[in-house]
């Protein structure tokens, strides 16, 4: 079965952090590289970082120094702990394989997503 199920948003100020979760069913998690994504309103869902199963990690360049990505292998979790928040962070926040996951339904094939977690960064 695929499942992610991410959880840990909220509103926070500037400058706050925040730790994200996402538990992925075992299909999913595996030995892929696992990343955290994305969406604000009106834009492309966007990669924020990845982690491969030996814990090698990518950032995009808006995120480094202040986010951190980790996963837990035997709890098939992914973290994402968020620090030094800017409105612009502001978005839901998903979690997926890096490429994600494609799934079959109907004859077609399309990405599956999770629920996400909205962040809100504002005073």
């Amino acid at each position: 079965q695929v499942q992610l199920v991410e959880s840990g948003g909220g509103l926070v100020q500037p400058g706050g952090s925040l730790r994200l979760s996402c538990a992925a069913s075992g299909s999913i998690f595996g030995f892929y590289r696992m990343g955290w994504y994305r969406q604000a309103p009106g834009n492309q869902r966007e990669l924020v970082a990845s982690i491969t199963s030996g814990d090698n990690t990518n950032y995009a360049d808006f995120v480094k120094g202040r986010f951190t990505i980790s996963r837990d292998n035997p709890k098939r979790t992914v973290y994402l702990q968020m620090n030094s928040l800017k409105p612009d962070d502001t978005a839901v926040y998903y979690c997926n394989r890096d490429p994600p996951i494609r799934v079959v339904t109907g004859g077609s094939s399309s990405d599956y997503w999770g629920q996400g977690t909205q962040v809100t960064v504002s005073s």
